[in-house]
């Protein structure tokens, strides 16, 4: 049985990743889950986070999003029993590999797949679903009539981001990066039949770099300003200190500072953001706040248990409904699993890639 493991000699190094040979597993422990993996979808290992936490291994564990079926399951498990479809994220610490055919997972990172979610489906949604929920649920409280810009709105977690703030009521301004990301924007519909309006309100397109998004979305709530922004990254310098594609994509610090509205809320993924003191003394006088989005936090406290597993449970039955509707590749078998995670790790793909069984 073979695993999917990547491999980082030397600081700064391109992460490389090998197939490993396994022994079979023992029998579940007390709370384990032992799961026939049907699919898993890749994600970028972040060498930084392991290393800032203490996790540095000679080997780290690829493919965390899984979805399958229940083989075998520990004397104290309630949850499951065998022949149980089931979906869930292996946490940060699992020395197990995703990407592999028979796992062990505790019963406390795993919850029911509904019957009419495919496996691909299911694997794939779970991260962005879960991303979304802490953003704009947890962090963010969005809300009916609340308006909310997606930065980057046609990537796998745009789009979910999208598709929940709208569920919510709260009218959705996005930017794309692209002719054919803006023309995805403009298709996407709420779920259902019949005549609907589009899901978001307007589409900046930002592949021309002439644009100016503080003024579009100022211009698109009438001078008020955004009430949450869900960013993805941001340009902390002026464009002539970083490189070109970068900066022409990415809007800078300042930009979202002015289109936030009074009590807005700032949900960025900038893991390094610099605020120099006019940005603070601008974000104090609109009594703005800015939140860090991080989905790993919820695994550091059993406190936050209940919480994340309704989370997913939540978002399995908006993918059932239709509610969610991922940007999935189609699947790839599980020989092409190696190229694809090295293009996942250089964030290169567009849409996410899920290894099918």
């Amino acid at each position: 049985m073979k695993a999917l493991y990547g491999q980082q000699n030397s600081p700064g190094e391109e992460m490389t990743f090998v197939f490993q040979e396994r022994e079979n597993l023992p029998a579940p422990r007390d709370h384990d889950v032992k799961v026939q993996v049907r699919a898993c979808a890749l994600s970028r290992v972040d060498t930084k986070l392991l290393s800032e936490i203490k996790l540095k291994r000679e080997l780290v564990p690829v493919g965390r999003e899984i979805s399958g079926v229940v083989l075998e399951v520990g004397s104290k498990v309630t949850f499951f029993q065998p022949d149980d479809e089931v979906v869930g994220i292996l946490p940060l610490d699992s020395e197990e590999s995703g990407v592999c055919e028979v796992i062990l997972v505790h019963e406390h990172y795993l919850v029911h797949k509904p019957e009419k979610v495919c496996w691909a489906e299911a694997a794939g949604t779970v991260r962005d679903g879960l991303r979304a929920y802490t953003a704009l649920h947890y962090l963010a409280q969005a809300s009916p009539g609340t308006s909310v810009l997606v930065l980057d709105g046609a990537s796998p977690f745009g789009t979910i981001a999208i598709q929940l703030a709208q569920h919510r009521g709260a009218k959705v301004i996005s930017t794309a990066h692209s002719l054919e990301d803006k023309q995805y924007l403009e298709r996407l519909r709420p779920a259902g039949e019949g005549v609907r309006q589009p899901l978001v309100a307007r589409v900046i397109d930002l592949s021309h770099g002439k644009i100016d998004v503080a003024e579009s979305c100022l211009e698109e709530t009438g001078g008020l300003g955004v009430d949450i922004v869900l960013d993805a990254g941001v340009r902390l310098y002026s464009s002539e200190d970083e490189p070109a594609p970068k900066s022409q994509l990415l809007p800078h610090k300042h930009d979202i500072i002015t289109l936030l509205g009074v009590g807005g809320r700032w949900i960025t993924t900038e893991k390094e953001l610099q605020l120099d003191p006019p940005d603070s003394r601008s974000l104090f006088l609109k009594g703005a706040t800015v939140s860090f989005l991080n989905d790993e936090i919820w695994n550091l406290s059993n406190v936050q248990q209940g919480k994340y597993l309704a989370i997913l449970e939540d978002i399995m039955e908006k993918l059932s409904n239709s509610i969610f509707r991922p940007q999935l590749d189609e699947p790839i078998p599980l020989y092409e699993a190696k190229v694809c995670m090295e293009i996942v790790q250089k964030n290169q793909a567009r849409k996410r890639q899920v290894i099918q069984f």
